[in-house]
Parts: structure tokens; C-alpha cells; sequence
């Protein structure tokens, strides 16, 4: 960073950056230097799944492991869990004529279900599902519904 910090002066003294483009990288190097060193409040460190809701839970089931060799690794009448290498695709048989995106789930590192509840509370979030231990969802600032579990979380069906 520090050699990019003072290459800068050189390129606005040889005139190949404004004074304008010279303090927006210099406050955009400031800012970034902040935000990584500010800790996250919960640390995801994977994309664990998605789950869609369709209007044919076999139809499309069927399409997923057909064409990109999608195992199945759990199903009920109304759910399957494709597996896709460490992580999974959920499918979900749902209610209406349209396919939506009814969930994406991250692993959070160090899980703890009751502090990340904690967290979330603190940011006036809304909570689905208060009691679970080992993974929840909540509703993000835009309106989302986000799972939250261990990195390791494998689904289930039940």
C-alpha cells in the first residue's frame, strides 16, 4: 500500500491523474484501510446453500441432477437437498405458478446461534426462528431472508 500511497504525487505531478482523482484514491485507500481493519460482528466464511421454491419440486429436481450431476443427498415430499461439493442446493416444492429464491445461507465461523441472535437484535433485524441452536434465518435490511449456521451445517429435510 505504501508504494501505491507514493507513486500517487508522481502521477499527479506528471499530469496523469487530477488533483480531484489524487485525494478520491488517497480517501479511497483511507477508507478501505479502515473497513479491514474494523472486525466483522459474524464472520462468513462460506456460501453454504440456496434454496428456491418451485412450482415442480420433481421437475426441477430432476433437471439439476440430470445436468450438472447434482447428487441427491436428502428429500421428503416437499424438499430435496442436492449435494454440490461442500455445500448444497435446496429446492423446495412451492405454493404459487413462479419460481422465487426463498433463502441463501451463509457459515459463519465460530457459530454460536445465540449471539449471532444478539447481534442481529441489536440492529433491530427481524428474527424467523428464535430457538434453533444450529441455524436460524432473519430477514436482512432489505428485506431477505438469510440462513446463518456453521460452516459445516448439512441441512436437513425434516
Amino acid at each position: 500500500m505504501i508504494r501505491t500511497i507514493e507513486k500517487m504525487p508522481d502521477s499527479f505531478e506528471r499530469g496523469t491523474i487530477s488533483r480531484r482523482q489524487l485525494a478520491l484514491s488517497l480517501a479511497a485507500l483511507a477508507t478501505g484501510a479502515q473497513a479491514a481493519s474494523k472486525e466483522p460482528e459474524l464472520k462468513a466464511v462460506s456460501i453454504n446453500h440456496v434454496t428456491v421454491r418451485v412450482p415442480d419440486l420433481h421437475r426441477t429436481s430432476q433437471f439439476y441432477q440430470e445436468f450438472f450431476g447434482m447428487p441427491l443427498k436428502q428429500q421428503s415430499a416437499k424438499i430435496h437437498i442436492l449435494g454440490v461439493g461442500n455445500s448444497f442446493f435446496g429446492i423446495e416444492q412451492g405454493g404459487g405458478p413462479g419460481a422465487t429464491v426463498d433463502h441463501y445461507d451463509f457459515g459463519i465461523a465460530g457459530f454460536n446461534a445465540n449471539e449471532a441472535r444478539a447481534k442481529l437484535r441489536k440492529r433491530n433485524l427481524k428474527i424467523v426462528d428464535s430457538k434453533a441452536n444450529d441455524s436460524f434465518k432473519f430477514h436482512d435490511a432489505d428485506g431477505f431472508q438469510v440462513q446463518l449456521n456453521a460452516p459445516e451445517y448439512v441441512g436437513h429435510v425434516g
